[in-house]
């Protein structure tokens, strides 16, 4: 029996700049462990990596897409002074709960949430992200949703559903905003790329190449076939099994999800990188 999961409204853009970020997060997660046959509760998810496991094309000093040339909105009326990152917590629970309602930090992991979006965004064109929980946010719940055809299991299309929370937040999410946000955060997310091993790196340039690997996800619009070994579940094509973290959640969310990611990213891409998108 497929499980539904209960549908929440999320409100405000820091809410969306967070859950956006995030939501390759929740795929890194299920291609790590979420390939279990079962379900289990998840557990408290542990910090951050303090050094990262190998160099992301942005670590040397040569920055390709400086932050100073984004496109963004116009800037909010307060200009209070950003918190220290390892303070920030606070003020990002509270932004949320007063723009998208007190039950919002329920999902979000409970220290860290700024260091744990920047390695998870570097993790994301990697083809493993070793065994270390990074979550800025909690999880979808339930198991891995399948079916038989032809005598393969083979991901049902029942679980694109399990995504529906984050996708009903993507559709909402005000990308003009979103990146004016994270401009204007920006050296919180800096610092906490420098601290996980990269002082040379430049982190705007690694989302790009985040997104940028994202967007080369292949288009697969027939049922995935996966096998089991030991306690997971894997693609069955080698191919697909090669794939980079970022690109193997693009085919879990399924076939419509994807497209709706994939047309955010692009416009988000294009603002990090300078570009004027029309509202």
């Amino acid at each position: 029996m497929n499980r539904r999961i209960k549908q929440t409204s999320y409100g405000g853009w820091i809410a969306a700049i967070i859950i956006v970020l995030a939501i390759v997060a929740a795929g890194i997660y299920l291609v790590q462990r979420g390939m279990h046959p079962v379900s289990s509760e998840n557990p408290p998810p542990s910090p951050p990596p303090t050094t990262a496991a190998q160099p992301p094309a942005s670590s040397s000093s040569t920055i390709q897409h400086p932050i100073t040339q984004a496109a963004t909105g116009p800037a909010p009326a307060s200009s209070a002074p950003l918190p220290a990152l390892v303070d920030s917590d606070a003020s990002v629970r509270e932004a949320l709960a007063g723009m998208a309602g007190g039950d919002v930090g329920s999902l979000l992991a409970p220290s860290q949430i700024i260091s744990r979006v920047v390695a998870t965004v570097d993790a994301l064109p990697r083809q493993s992200m070793g065994n270390t929980t990074i979550l800025p946010l909690r999880t979808p719940q339930g198991a891995m949703q399948l079916q038989t055809a032809n005598g393969a299991s083979v991901i049902s299309a029942a679980n694109a559903q399990r995504y529906a929370p984050y996708m009903t937040v993507l559709a909402k999410v005000d990308p003009h905003a979103l990146v004016t946000w994270y401009t204007q955060n920006y050296p919180l997310f800096q610092q906490a790329y420098r601290e996980l091993g990269y002082p040379r790196g430049y982190f705007n340039d690694r989302l790009i190449a985040a997104i940028d690997d994202m967007l080369a996800a292949p288009d697969v619009h027939d049922p995935i076939a996966v096998t089991k070994e030991g306690a997971r579940y894997h693609f069955a094509d080698p191919q697909l099994q090669s794939l980079s973290n970022g690109q193997k959640l693009m085919l879990r969310l399924g076939p419509e999800n994807e497209a709706q990611l994939k047309a955010k990213l692009r416009i988000i891409r294009s603002l990090l990188a300078g570009g004027q998108v029309g509202h």
